[in-house]
């Protein structure tokens, strides 16, 4: 064996083991990242603000709130297209909401492509 050829090899499992704890780490911090985006809501409107639509999560919808002006006869196809409208302002609201969760627990790793980790933005 060569002289310092045992240290070496000692500097290089340490160096493993730190990686293994960073790694642990970050699994860890998108595990609780994932959680708060279960947690998380946002609302979008449209129409001015006569049609709102929350939503939690990946995207579940947990409220609908519609102006009374909207509900007459004759409005049914505008109020479809509020309600799409309002649902997609929520939706970005929530996807940015959630990205912005999941870069700060991928810290520097965010935008790399791991393979075997989910895609971090």
């Amino acid at each position: 064996m060569a002289p310092g050829g045992g240290t070496a090899y000692l500097e290089g499992m340490t160096d493993l083991h730190a990686l293994m704890q960073q790694a642990q780490a970050m699994q860890q911090k998108l595990q609780d990242a994932q959680a708060k985006m279960a947690e998380t809501t946002a609302s979008g409107t449209s129409g001015g603000g006569l049609v709102t639509v929350a939503l939690k999560g990946a995207g579940e919808i947990t409220g609908v709130t519609i102006d009374d002006s909207l509900l007459v006869s004759g409005e049914g196809e505008i109020l479809a297209d509020l309600i799409v409208a309002a649902h997609a302002d929520a939706k970005r609201k929530l996807d940015e909401a959630n990205g912005a969760l999941m870069r700060e627990a991928a810290g520097p790793m965010a935008g790399m492509n791991i393979p075997g980790m989910p895609k971090l933005f």
